[in-house]
């Protein structure tokens, strides 16, 4: 059965990686006629100097964090089960749409952005695929201690992450100081689970929960924030 699902496998990443080529060769192709197009039009036949003025990514990535933390922290405090539409979000939005900001903020120069969007993008990323990969079982699901040192890790990034914040606005402190507690309580939860602490596991979940409910709309008004500031030529509360 390993060996089936193992090839069927090999074959998914085989026509994605074909498909992935056509498209880059036509989106080549494209390109270059693009930029045939342009030195042809250009009068004095030189090439266009100007570079390409990159929007914002901070709302994107802002915003896939925050969405996402808030759907699995919903599930957290006890308002529905775990499902698909946790890990579709997590996949496309949490971790591809960050993956996508995160790139634009280091294209700007910007680091703390993009170590940010890049990280909790793969964060993401990597906890749907702690989900999925023990259902092909090709490897073992984590067993709760493993978990526990997983979120304590990326808590700490998160931590320091928050001491960079201190020299930033309070609406960037309040995400990532409330995101180092949700880290914090899942990791204190995991290992309570290892310990055999049931209740008191239950009860940290729900706690990290609602304490990543606010943390994600911390994250939402930022990024609303910074949406319609520019718009409405005003500076929004915090930021």
């Amino acid at each position: 059965r390993r060996v089936f699902i193992f090839t069927i496998f090999v074959t998914y990443v085989w026509q994605l990686y074909k498909s992935y080529t056509k498209y880059m060769n036509k989106t080549l192709h494209i390109a270059v006629n693009l930029v045939l197009s342009i030195v042809k039009n250009n009068k004095k036949g030189e090439f266009m100097t100007g570079e390409i003025k990159l929007s914002n990514p901070a709302p994107l990535g802002l915003l896939g964090f925050a969405m996402t933390t808030l759907l699995l922290n919903l599930h957290n405090a006890g308002f529905y089960e775990n499902s698909s539409m946790i890990v579709a979000m997590g996949i496309f939005y949490g971790g591809i749409a960050q993956l996508i900001a995160g790139l634009i903020e280091f294209k700007q120069g910007k680091t703390f952005g993009g170590v940010a969007f890049v990280s909790y993008g793969s964060f993401w990323l990597s906890l749907c695929a702690i989900w999925l990969l023990p259902k092909t079982g090709l490897i073992a699901a984590p067993d709760h201690l493993a978990m526990g040192f997983y979120l304590f890790v990326w808590g700490l990034f998160t931590f320091f992450m928050f001491v960079g914040t201190l020299k930033s606005n309070r609406i960037s402190q309040c995400v990532f100081g409330t995101l180092t507690l949700l880290f914090a309580l899942l990791a204190i939860e995991n290992f309570l689970g290892n310990a055999g602490a049931e209740s008191a596991m239950k009860t940290f979940k729900i706690m990290a929960g609602y304490t990543g409910i606010v943390c994600a709309g911390f994250a939402f008004y930022d990024a609303i924030a910074q949406i319609l500031s520019p718009i409405y030529d005003k500076k929004f509360p915090l930021t």
